[in-house]
């Protein structure tokens, strides 16, 4: 199973390393990842395998929910189905 995570603020030094730490504690693996920075604006997207997960996925949800409050960002984590849903015709 995969999962789709966005990460959007205020550029600050660090927000790649927190991020992907989450996720190498929980077991997530990084599958792909991109990021950009406009002026002082940071974006980035990464899709997650999550089949090794030590933690039930709404829990991961929150996790990464929390670094984002901790570090003024938004982060929004979804499964795959979710993201797939929403996009299909």
């Amino acid at each position: 199973m995969k999962a789709i995570v966005n990460v959007t603020g205020k550029d600050a030094m660090g927000i790649i390393y927190k991020v992907s730490g989450v996720c190498a504690e929980y077991g997530a693996n990084i599958i792909d990842i991109s990021q950009s920075v406009l002026k002082e604006y940071f974006e980035m997207t990464m899709l997650l395998d999550i089949d090794r997960l030590n933690i039930p996925f709404h829990q991961f949800v929150d996790k990464m929910s929390e670094v984002g409050q901790a570090n003024n960002l938004e982060i929004h984590t979804m499964h795959e189905d979710i993201f797939n849903s929403m996009h299909r015709i």
